[in-house]
């Protein structure tokens, strides 16, 4: 089965290089994100998960629930995505899209899952490390999860950086079956 990141990327990139084309960036990334909430919605869900309702009628309800604030083409983009069954992926689609307007912006989207909660010099720290590896401006979001042993794992776009116990421990365990 294909996954979802992969159904909705390429919506997302025409989604961006229209928004870029268009100089409507923020415009594209905030319609979106209302997408993604808007599909949602048990209503609208309704609507898009009935079998009987056409591709024009799901575009026409979620077009009329997004209104007439919304930055130019969207109402075509969506229905794009009525017609070929992909309104669903409107969340993967807006993520996608923030990711690539934070390339855009010169700044990568960084996850710090911690096992305890890191203080705030750390933070800084790690963040003034992570922008002179990477070369970008870091937004990070912090994450606690126990299971992690200790340590933490540092997520920034492909890049993964294992420094739990719990990643050490599972390391070890593949040697020693080996």
């Amino acid at each position: 089965m294909i996954e979802p990141t992969t159904l909705a990327r390429p919506y997302a990139r025409a989604a961006f290089q229209f928004a870029v084309d268009d100089g409507a960036v923020d415009a594209w990334h905030r319609a979106l994100e209302t997408l993604s909430a808007v599909v949602v919605d048990p209503t609208v869900a309704e609507v898009l998960d009935d079998p009987a309702s056409t591709a024009a009628q799901r575009a026409g309800t979620v077009s009329a629930v997004l209104g007439d604030d919304m930055p130019a083409g969207i109402t075509q983009f969506v229905s794009v995505m009525a017609e070929n069954h992909r309104l669903a992926l409107a969340s993967e689609v807006a993520a996608l899209f923030a990711e690539l307007k934070s390339a855009l912006d010169a700044a990568a989207n960084v996850t710090v899952t911690s096992a305890f909660d890191v203080p705030s010099a750390i933070l800084e720290q790690l963040s003034t490390s992570l922008t002179s590896k990477l070369g970008k401006t870091v937004d990070m979001t912090v994450e606690t999860d126990p299971s992690l042993i200790g340590g933490a794992i540092i997520r920034a776009g492909d890049m993964v950086i294992d420094g739990s116990v719990r990643g050490r421990l599972h390391k070890l365990a593949t040697a020693l079956k080996s």
